[in-house]
């Protein structure tokens, strides 16, 4: 992989070295050290010759995360056609570009509590979408905020300029304000290191409206997803919102330029989970989990490189406190993805629950070729209709009306059934959009086999809490009662009727999809 420690160890000893005593000769190449003691005695070697009264900078690198609201790898470096990002294309040409990296949830909430503190939300009690029945994180789990600012990092959350409102937090437990130290890192002492988030709100819902005209007749639509103008109007806007995060994020990476800060500071840009489409935001097939991450810094020692290694979100905090000379909190579950000897994950793991009033709990174990996915109530619909998913998905009423038609290809079909198998196997390389469910070919047994049981010892070793119920009959009937006032109220604002039929509402969506692409 084309990361190297060794050359960040390099250039810190370097810094510090210039600053401390330029006139001294260059030090001899040291071998059989390794890379963490060298930075180290590199410090110490520079601080040795300080003349008296010389005020040594921290040279600790910053850490900058650039979180964008359910994006997946639809962007240009990544491949994706008829979209133009060239904020994140020309990062990516600086940094190292993870093609494989997955989240351990398909929404927010769930994936954000397992960002910050490293360890799945499923052992920290997390899994649930914005649970009324927040705790406190387990003894010995600190958030990467308070691990960074114990360091003596200044730590911040801010939102790209120009933005409105506060950035995006979002955890399931109990988090203390106090973490966070300000929302801008202009209010740091002088020479103060920073650890910041800045959380950009594209490409989430609602969509940017698309002003290219063709850009709908263009756009490559799933093969389960009807090839319908709705459909593509509505793919069109994902598109046209995910530019709108790079502007965002051209004007963050523009800002350090010109305050001299890209030098040192490692930056991670990454979404929080997958795209926001049927069968993807909450929903474990890989358009829900995955998403792009691409890291830039000090320690990239060949930039514009790929790497295909399997990661997933939980390993960034851990990976970059360890970029800081910071100790992760025993407990973490994350590993440093910039490790010498870091060869990618055997597997990684993700897990949806509550989302809403739709109670669920389904599992799933990837590696590079298999997906696993456990469904512990298949006795529920794929699509589990939320208030959510019909106001916010389009194609979910597409599906309804072209379904009540008999318009539906097999593989759209499959959405609207009733109920789900219990066990989901798919070959990503043959399969890359899990269509075809492998569970029950005997030809596949063995890998059936051996994907259930990681599957179970993870469950087992990781300690999952899906299990237990998160509340009673009377908790869940208030979620969904508020919900119901939500939808119905969200619809009267639209000038519907929440009881809308299908075909009406699909109406709707079509003048509302086709009037705003145009």
């Amino acid at each position: 992989m084309a990361i190297d420690r060794d050359g960040a160890t390099r250039w810190f000893a370097r810094r510090v070295e210039n600053e401390s005593s330029p006139k001294r000769p260059p030090p001899q190449p040291i071998s059989r050290i390794p890379p963490r003691m060298f930075r180290l005695i590199a410090c110490m070697f520079a601080l040795a010759f300080l003349t008296p009264g010389t005020v040594l900078a921290d040279q600790r690198p910053n850490v900058l995360w650039i979180v964008l609201d359910d994006l997946g790898p639809e962007i240009g470096c990544y491949g994706t056609p008829h979209v133009s990002t060239p904020a994140m294309d020309q990062l990516s040409s600086e940094g190292v570009r993870f093609t494989r990296c997955f989240s351990t949830s398909p929404v927010c909430s769930a994936s954000r509590s397992a960002l910050v503190t490293g360890m799945y939300q499923t052992s920290i009690g997390a899994h649930h979408h914005r649970t009324r029945k927040m705790k406190p994180l387990p003894e010995g789990v600190q958030t990467v905020m308070q691990q960074f600012g114990d360091a003596g990092y200044f730590v911040c959350d801010l939102k790209p300029p120009g933005a409105k409102g506060k950035a995006k937090r979002d955890y399931n437990f109990v988090a203390d304000d106090d973490q966070f130290h300000g929302d801008d890192w202009s209010q740091r002492r002088d020479g103060q290191p920073f650890f910041a988030q800045v959380q950009i709100h594209e490409p989430h819902r609602p969509f940017v409206h698309d002003d290219d005209p063709e850009r709908a007749d263009k756009v490559t639509l799933p093969p389960n997803v009807p090839d319908h103008p709705v459909a593509r109007a509505d793919m069109a806007n994902y598109l046209a919102s995910v530019e709108q995060g790079d502007k965002h994020v051209a004007a963050i990476l523009q800002r350090l330029d010109a305050e001299g800060l890209r030098e040192n500071t490692l930056i991670m840009l990454f979404g929080d989970h997958g795209r926001p489409h049927v069968w993807g935001k909450q929903w474990l097939y890989d358009e829900g989990i995955h998403t792009p991450l691409i890291v830039a810094g000090p320690m990239i020692d060949h930039p514009g490189t790929s790497s295909d290694a399997l990661v997933s979100l939980i390993d960034v905090a851990p990976t970059c406190l360890r970029a800081a000379n910071i100790t992760p909190h025993a407990r973490t579950e994350g590993v440093d993805i910039l490790a010498d000897d870091f060869k990618g994950r055997e597997f990684i793991f993700a897990a949806r629950d509550r989302c809403g009033e739709a109670a669920d709990r389904i599992r799933a174990i990837r590696d590079t070729r298999y997906k696993y996915i456990r469904n512990f109530y298949p006795d529920r619909p794929y699509t589990q209709t939320s208030s959510y998913k019909q106001l916010s998905y389009p194609v979910v009423t597409l599906l309804e009306v072209l379904r009540a038609q008999g318009k539906l290809s097999p593989e759209a079909e499959r959405m609207m059934q009733k109920t789900r198998p219990a066990e989901e196997l798919y070959d990503l390389k043959s399969d890359p959009d899990e269509l075809h469910n492998l569970a029950e070919n005997p030809e596949h047994e063995e890998t059936l086999q051996r994907m259930r049981t990681q599957l179970n010892q993870w469950i087992e070793s990781s300690g999952d809490q899906g299990a237990i119920r998160e509340g009673d009959q009377a908790y869940h009937d208030a979620i969904t009662a508020e919900k119901q006032k939500w939808y119905e109220n969200t619809q009267r604002k639209r000038g519907l009727d929440p009881n809308v039929s299908a075909d009406q509402y699909l109406e709707w969506w079509n003048k509302e999809l086709l009037h705003s692409a145009r």
